[in-house]
């Protein structure tokens, strides 16, 4: 099926539900997909298993930094309202080496045209245990997280980790997040290769709703396919069982949103 590719570093801004005028960084490659996952769902399409090598087409801290500063001077002449600078873009914005300087600057950019404006990041979470990023993401405002099922075989299935992976370690890094956390699943079912997965059984879900209580995030984000995905087989999930699933997260004490 039909996916997409971001096409400049800074995009939009976009209309957002939690996020209002919402402006795109895209840290990644404008032709390659860049990411340590490979989700069935992803609208990017699937990951080439090689995208190390794709290393050297990250643009660099000092572009983000001009391309940021010169649109947001722009937007503001125009009189027009940023709520969010958001980093999403063509995979794992984490994976660019220079990540931490990056957030850095944007804080400060950002500050300058649209002080109440917001940050925030769109992260598989995988390398939240490198210090550097960890702490570059608690400098900002809505760090929101993936966390796609509380069972290793099926992270293993629909989320295709590229390399070393662990559900326990990933738990365990997110509740050191003190604040600014929001957990975000995207809840699907289908079959890849012969092997069938859906993340919105009665186990998976007691097993998810688990590590929930474990982490406690702010808000809890629920949702299913609303694009092209590139494994025709993903199957959407309805919005009565979103919120059935809903449901059972505020019986934990937890905000939850849901978007079908």
């Amino acid at each position: 099926m039909p996916t997409f590719l971001f096409d400049e570093i800074v995009f939009g801004p976009v209309k957002s539900r939690r996020l209002g005028s919402s402006l795109g960084i895209n840290l990644l490659p404008v032709k390659q997909k860049y990411c340590n996952f490979n989700c069935l769902y992803c609208e990017c399409g699937l990951t080439d298993k090689n995208y190390v090598k794709y290393k050297a087409d990250l643009p660099a801290r000092t572009e983000i930094a001009a391309r940021l500063n010169t649109f947001l001077a722009d937007y503001l002449k125009r009189g027009k309202q940023i709520d969010t600078v958001t980093f999403a873009g063509n995979g794992e914005p984490t994976l660019h080496p220079e990540f931490p300087e990056i957030i850095d600057d944007t804080i400060t950019i950002s500050r300058k045209y649209y002080p109440e404006a917001k940050i925030a990041v769109l992260s598989n979470a995988t390398l939240i245990s490198n210090e550097k990023i960890f702490n570059a993401l608690h400098k900002v405002d809505y760090n929101i997280l993936k966390l796609d099922s509380a069972l290793e075989e099926t992270v293993r299935i629909m989320n295709c980790p590229l390399g070393n992976f662990s559900v326990e370690k990933l738990v365990r890094n997110l509740k050191k997040f003190t604040s600014g956390l929001t957990l975000q699943t995207l809840f699907v079912r289908g079959t890849y290769q012969g092997t069938p997965f859906d993340n919105t059984t009665d186990h998976e879900i007691s097993e998810w709703l688990k590590l929930l209580d474990q982490i406690r995030p702010e808000l809890v984000m629920v949702y299913t396919i609303a694009r092209d995905t590139p494994i025709e087989s993903i199957e959407r999930i309805s919005e009565k069982s979103l919120n059935e699933i809903a449901e059972r997260v505020k019986q934990l004490g937890l905000a939850v949103s849901v978007s079908a």
